[in-house]
């Protein structure tokens, strides 16, 4: 590889400004938080206070990257933890960008004298490239809930100064800030409150950290890429993977979605993760996996901050976590200049303000009649699709007529999974009714062109047998 990764058919000749890399002043704790670790309280408490308080005077701060006053200004600065005995607390609904950085030599003005000579390009520890992972994470305190919103990086935006490009070019253009105010703008001026960037080398540290993680990989994987040193092979099938075989499974894209396949493969990942690690014994491990991660992380939250995050999401629900996707499509060939994903705006709008509370407009939900709604059945009986036909007549009945059968889902499932690919969760309840079965789940882990995908199940083969047996009779 040579020359600086861009993307394709852009021209970064516009000169991005840089942003030193002077550590912001570490946080300091109020002294009313010693009173209330002497007086005690509930053990919850007392274990988030000590972990709070053994990151705070063992750890770096977080921020590599110090913003002046115009980028700061990307960012709602008004706090969002309580005081006293409510210091680790969410005080009010939070919106986080999350970035994940892949950086190579070409990718940064002055990369290190020791890898020109090298006759592969290393992964750098640096913030200052592409931005391979966009997510924007939304925390409410109030409904439990924790939505995340995946941001392809090829979505085509316009820049201020840069013209048409693709949204992870903004990092390059003007970091955190720059790639936040793109984000408000595509996602109908949501505000955010702070952000996340995460070197690609601390993300399989962090998995290491938590003690791998164990997912079903829905395919044999094989790439090579000698110039990167960037070989993945990963065979199909449950099984669990360590911090460098995790990152194999998040980073391969050679299929026929791209990066939207990697995306759904990110969102398998995170929510195993989520169900392994996601407890109070891990909140207590924050200081050593904190230390093992530090280096490779650059964000503006406070060390309490960060704790009333992590403390919100081991009391979260899963049923309670939603995962989407920016609506949209694949550009056409000739349409463009590059390959782009076309973000849908109408859908955004109602997506926007039904998950992120926004009082835009316009903010008509876009509605799906039930005759045409997009339904895409997936066999995961490992059976054979027969058994999907007593399931689809059922929906027949119902009223619902576009239902497709399309590419099977490779793991193997128990209980059936009814996905609200574009976010419809309502859609998703009243098919789950209708079929009397499964379990509804917002996640972009579906059939890319559905409204709705069924991935059925065993528990639908009784199901299905009991519907033949009425059919059967006189």
């Amino acid at each position: 590889m040579s020359g600086k990764r861009m993307p394709a058919g852009e021209n970064h000749s516009g000169k991005a400004f840089k942003q030193s890399n002077k550590n912001a002043k570490k946080p300091i704790l109020r002294s009313s938080l010693w009173f209330w670790l002497r007086i005690g309280g509930v053990a919850m408490g007392a274990a988030i206070a000590g972990t709070l308080l053994a990151v705070s005077f063992t750890s770096k701060p977080l921020q590599k990257t110090q913003l002046n006053q115009q980028q700061q200004a990307a960012f709602n600065g008004e706090g969002i933890t309580g005081s006293g005995l409510q210091f680790s607390a969410l005080s009010r609904p939070v919106n986080i960008l999350v970035l994940g950085m892949s950086v190579l030599p070409p990718d940064i003005k002055n990369p290190p004298p020791e890898t020109l000579h090298m006759r592969y390009q290393p992964e750098l520890n640096s913030f200052d490239g592409l931005s391979d992972v966009m997510l924007l994470l939304r925390f409410e305190p109030e409904k439990k809930k924790l939505i995340m919103l995946s941001i392809p990086r090829d979505t085509r935006i316009e820049v201020s100064g840069h013209g048409m490009t693709k949204i992870n070019a903004t990092n390059v253009y003007g970091g955190p800030a720059l790639t936040s105010t793109a984000v408000s703008n595509l996602l109908d001026g949501v505000e955010i409150d702070r952000y996340i960037r995460i070197n690609v080398l601390g993300v399989s540290k962090l998995v290491d950290a938590l003690g791998g993680v164990t997912v079903y990989v829905p395919k044999n994987m094989k790439y090579r890429d000698d110039s990167q040193h960037l070989y993945i092979n990963l065979k199909a099938g449950k099984q669990h993977l360590n911090g460098e075989q995790a990152l194999q499974l998040l980073r391969f894209r050679h299929d026929e979605l791209g990066d939207i396949g990697r995306i759904q493969r990110q969102q398998m990942v995170i929510s195993a993760l989520t169900d392994q690690t996601l407890n109070p014994a891990t909140l207590s491990q924050l200081p050593k996996i904190l230390d093992i991660v530090k280096e490779h992380i650059d964000s503006n939250l406070t060390v309490e901050e960060l704790v009333a995050l992590l403390d919100f999401m081991v009391q979260t629900h899963r049923s309670n976590m939603q995962m989407l996707m920016v609506p949209g499509r694949f550009s056409e060939k000739k349409e463009y200049d590059a390959s782009y994903w076309i973000a849908d705006n109408r859908h955004i709008g109602a997506m926007m303000a039904k998950y992120f509370d926004l009082d835009s407009e316009p903010k008509a939900e876009v509605v799906h009649h039930t005759a045409s709604l997009r339904i895409a059945f997936q066999d995961s009986t490992g059976t054979n699709q027969a058994n999907l036909h007593p399931l689809i007549k059922i929906l027949e009945k119902a009223g619902y007529h576009n239902i497709y059968i399309t590419k099977s889902w490779g793991e193997p499932l128990e209980v059936t999974r009814i996905i609200a690919q574009q976010g419809d969760g309502d859609s998703a309840e009243s098919i789950r009714n209708a079929l009397n079965l499964g379990e509804v789940r917002v996640e972009s882990t579906g059939n890319l062109y559905s409204d709705v995908s069924i991935q059925v199940g065993k528990d639908s083969l009784q199901a299905s047998a009991d519907t033949l047996k009425q059919q059967s009779k006189p």
